[in-house]
């Protein structure tokens, strides 16, 4: 299949690219290059640079390319910004999307599979949190992704173009045989910011609260390893090509682990010192999130099998290694 790949240069698009590569998938990569990185670029994929707010650039890829389907990874995706700079979101999230769903449709893509975000979900009412639960964002990032779905819907209805919204928990990890290694750029994420502060970039990790009802009191959140976030990619476009029909599943594991668990850990694998300081809780945080993903392993066949803490932060390590040389102090 002809697969585009928007975002492709970035952290979870390089993934999925290596991902639809290795199952015999022509893919093409359109990428700003904004977080994206020519690291994460393989030479078996095509590219071609360019915005999706760029309506001419966009058209040219899909005339050149001709794609049969489409992975939409383009998106901003700081939680907190959003809430600061909303005009910046819907710009680039709302109307990138729908410049990608009108050249869709003009050019008679059938497919597409969309990266959406467990923050359509807003704070947990039940856990673990399965796809009937409410969708009330809590910020504006996470109200972008339940609009684009939103979209996703008129269009199947108005276009017959088919999607697969894949709700992600959170991402984390490196492809485990180390083709992937180009680092997200300004992580807002907890396990990137712990990986900078074992490898020296950054002084400490501020824990937000430590009086949660959780084990240590630490926020407990499901991470899901990003090669096995790029195979269900894969396998949503094997499932929309047979049966033709649209779905929405929540990508994780329903374990979680928490921060003090992912800091300690990482001193293990890294035997590095990781130092840190607990502050307030943040607006918003909630004491534990976990996901259902009994639908993914039912309706689409996918289970983590990555996911493991250990292979998390390993991989992780492995990258950042590959990226930075530790600082040893000279003896004397």
């Amino acid at each position: 299949m002809k697969i585009a790949v928007i975002g492709g240069a970035g952290y979870i698009g390089s993934h999925v690219v290596c991902e639809l590569l290795d199952f015999g998938h022509e893919v093409f990569v359109y990428d700003n290059l904004s977080s994206g990185l020519r690291q994460n670029l393989f030479k078996e994929a095509s590219f071609m640079h360019g915005d999706i707010l760029d309506i001419p650039k966009l058209n040219e890829f899909f005339e050149e390319f001709k794609p049969e389907g489409i992975v939409h990874l383009a998106a901003l995706k700081a939680a907190g910004e959003s809430m600061l700079l909303p005009e910046k979101y819907s710009t680039h999230n709302i109307t990138g999307s729908l410049n990608i769903l009108n050249a869709a449709s003009k050019h008679g893509v059938k497919h597409i599979v969309f990266s959406s975000s467990a923050a359509v979900y807003g704070s947990p009412k039940y856990l673990p949190m399965d796809e009937k639960h409410p969708t009330e964002p809590e910020n504006y990032y996470g109200y972008t992704k339940l609009a684009i779905e939103q979209y996703l819907e008129w269009y199947k209805k108005l276009k017959n173009i088919n999607y697969a919204s894949l709700r992600y928990f959170n991402a984390a990890g490196y492809d485990t045989k180390g083709r992937v290694s180009g680092l997200e750029q300004n992580p807002a994420n907890l396990i990137p910011i712990v990986m900078e502060a074992a490898i020296g970039k950054r002084a400490f990790v501020s824990v937000f609260g430590n009086d949660y009802e959780t084990p240590d009191g630490t926020g407990v959140r499901d991470y899901i390893h990003v090669s096995d976030l790029a195979r269900a990619h894969r396998m949503a476009f094997d499932k929309l090509q047979k049966d033709g029909e649209s779905f929405i599943v929540n990508l994780g594991v329903n374990s979680g682990s928490s921060v003090l668990e992912v800091i300690e850990a990482t001193q293990r694998i890294s035997g590095k010192k990781v130092n840190y300081q607990i502050t307030d809780r943040r607006a918003g945080d909630t004491a534990t999130v976990l996901a259902n993903p009994a639908y993914a392993k039912d309706f689409l066949n996918w289970q983590a099998e990555c996911s493991d803490l250990n292979t998390l932060l390993s991989t992780t390590w492995q990258a950042y290694l590959k990226n930075f040389v530790p600082y040893t102090p000279c003896s004397k």
